[in-house]
């Protein structure tokens, strides 16, 4: 991590279940090089932490925002979150 890095809290609403969009999404947070997790929530949403630096960031939420094909993405709420340097790697985490 540099100094420039950042974190992002992504909730995800809309056909994200079922369709894969935790796989798509780790695949795509890898290619830009970020640094968390991504998980299914009950509520039928998608949540997810990345870390990384800020234009790699905001990228991942862009494509959040379109998801991959079969996903029907209707909002995208995103909230600045604190560093976790623990974290390595992108992995998806069990459904909360």
């Amino acid at each position: 991590m540099t100094f420039a890095d950042e974190a992002r809290l992504l909730r995800i609403y809309g056909v994200v279940q079922g369709v894969g969009f935790r796989w798509s999404l780790c695949a795509e947070a890898r290619r830009l090089g970020l640094t968390g997790w991504v998980r299914n929530r009950r509520d039928g949403s998608v949540e997810c932490y990345a870390c990384g630096a800020p234009a790699a960031l905001a990228a991942l939420q862009d494509w959040a925002g379109r998801g991959p094909r079969g996903a029907r993405v209707t909002r995208v709420d995103a909230a600045h979150a604190e560093i976790d340097a623990g974290i390595m790697g992108f992995e998806q985490l069990p459904t909360v």
